[in-house]
């Protein structure tokens, strides 16, 4: 397999990207896109960040940015990182624009109809950002879904998924010697899923992970029988307290998206329907 970073920056909501990259990719055997999702980008803040995260993971950047100075911004970041960065919708617009004789709007997200799916997606957004990788244990509570898991088994991708969904997402890491915050196991209505994967799959990702930050040591973190005592200790805990397990081993985020969502359904059939969502 071909793994590589691939950095989605929008404006918007990201499916536009998404959705390109995804029917793109499908053209190109054993390439494993991990991929980094920049939605509602709309600050010079947020840029930097952003650009300071594809210069720790580098790799092909696509973005949909109406604002000029955002996108010179990414531009001339990208071009000094000497990564290549396309904006995907130029050509498209250039096409209507000299067919149609007039300007595009230049106005973000303009393709969502301003309805009630597309305020939940932006709020289910937020809350998951705010809650991914153990932030803000205070609001558990409020979240749809908690996914939990050790290290790269694929709970923050899997997260902002769901959330682009208007499903408000949270994720916990089970981290060795680190207590899992206490709102975890008080939460009422919230539904807990844990994420797992094979020991020598999770190796060789962590193991990718490291060379991506251009670390050549070797630690626990990536160590074979660490690794099966992690994945053995989150499979106790989540048998412990009735937690559904899901091995996204041979899953993609949507396979593990889709399961989740089923798994949820069943157990609260009653209660809100997220495939409505």
């Amino acid at each position: 397999m071909a793994e590589f970073h691939l950095h989605l920056v929008s404006d918007s909501t990201g499916e536009t990207l998404q959705s390109m990259a995804k029917a793109s990719l499908v053209q190109f055997e054993k390439a494993v896109p991990i991929e980094h999702v920049w939605s509602m980008t709309r600050t010079v803040r947020q840029l930097d960040d952003i650009i300071e995260s594809i210069e720790e993971n580098p790799g092909l950047v696509l973005f949909t940015l109406v604002n000029k100075e955002l996108r010179d911004i990414l531009e001339k970041g990208c071009r000094e990182l000497n990564i290549p960065c396309v904006s995907i919708l130029d050509p498209v617009l250039a096409a209507f624009s000299q067919y149609l004789g007039q300007e595009a709007r230049n106005r973000p997200g303009r393709q969502h109809m301003l309805d009630q799916q597309y305020f939940a997606r932006i709020e289910s957004l937020n809350y998951t950002m705010a809650h991914d990788d153990g932030q803000m244990p205070e609001g558990l509570q409020d979240a749809d879904i908690i996914l939990v898991g050790v290290s790269r088994t694929s709970k923050t991708p899997t997260s902002f998924y769901l959330s682009h969904r208007g499903i408000k997402t949270a994720n916990v890491p089970i981290v060795p010697n680190c207590p899992l915050p206490d709102q975890l196991f008080n939460v009422k209505g919230p539904f807990i899923v844990g994420l797992t994967t094979s020991p020598d799959r999770l190796s060789q990702i962590r193991k990718n992970r490291l060379l991506s930050l251009q670390e050549k040591n070797e630690t626990s973190y990536v160590d074979l029988e660490r690794i099966k005592e992690e994945v053995i200790f989150a499979r106790k805990l989540c048998t412990k307290h009735g937690w559904p397990l899901i091995d996204v081993s041979r899953r993609s985020v949507e396979e593990t998206a889709a399961q989740i969502i089923t798994l949820y359904n069943k157990r609260f059939s009653s209660e809100k329907d997220l495939t409505k969502v």
